[in-house]
């Protein structure tokens, strides 16, 4: 897998107009700007992290190539959203971004994660199951635009003492430790 030079950061507030602009290219159902607004301003328990590419002199640019946003619930990381712009897939960003999202729960204390993924994405399923997530269920005319039954995903443990390589800092399929916590400057992809 090559993995494009890019940085994992928290999102701000400016980053809004790019996440949307991927959204709607990502999805045949996005959510609007007062959902995501809603979510980045009103909501404690969402969380967003953004890829951003590096320039070629190794810093960051304004390009915004992927988000995540999740929730962090108790014990419990839920992943609502996750997209990377088709030029840039296939090169890890999107497992950099749940690994850091998985982290980011791990280090307030999450002991599992879950998500939905809609049942035609092989692709999402299977960046999913390598992370160590496993299906535990369906759930019948989820999506809309078009109908589609939602896959249920769960992480049993982000505990790296578990055996989950993925966050036991497994290095070997590209995937960043989350032994290690999320510096304020981001993570690399």
């Amino acid at each position: 897998m090559t993995v494009s030079p890019c940085e994992i950061l928290p999102a701000t507030d400016a980053d809004l107009s790019d996440i949307l602009a991927i959204e709607e290219a990502c999805f045949s159902a996005p959510w609007t700007r007062k959902m995501m607004e809603a979510e980045m301003s009103g909501n404690p328990f969402a969380h967003f992290l953004v890829a951003r590419r590096a320039t070629a002199e190794g810093g960051t640019s304004a390009s915004i190539v992927g988000y995540v946003c999740f929730w962090i619930v108790f014990e419990e990381v839920r992943l609502m959203n996750l997209a990377v712009i088709e030029s840039m897939r296939c090169k890890g960003i999107a497992t950099s971004l749940v690994t850091a999202a998985l982290q980011a729960g791990a280090l307030q204390s999450a002991v599992r994660a879950v998500l939905e993924v809609r049942a035609s994405n092989g692709a999402a399923q299977t960046l999913y199951q390598n992370l160590g997530f496993r299906q535990t269920g369906l759930r019948p005319n989820y999506y809309s635009a078009p109908l589609e039954d939602a896959v249920l995903m769960e992480l049993d443990s982000l505990a790296p003492e578990a055996g989950n390589r993925s966050l036991a800092g497994d290095h070997t399929e590209g995937h960043p430790s989350l032994g290690q916590p999320l510096k304020p400057g981001g993570a690399t992809c």
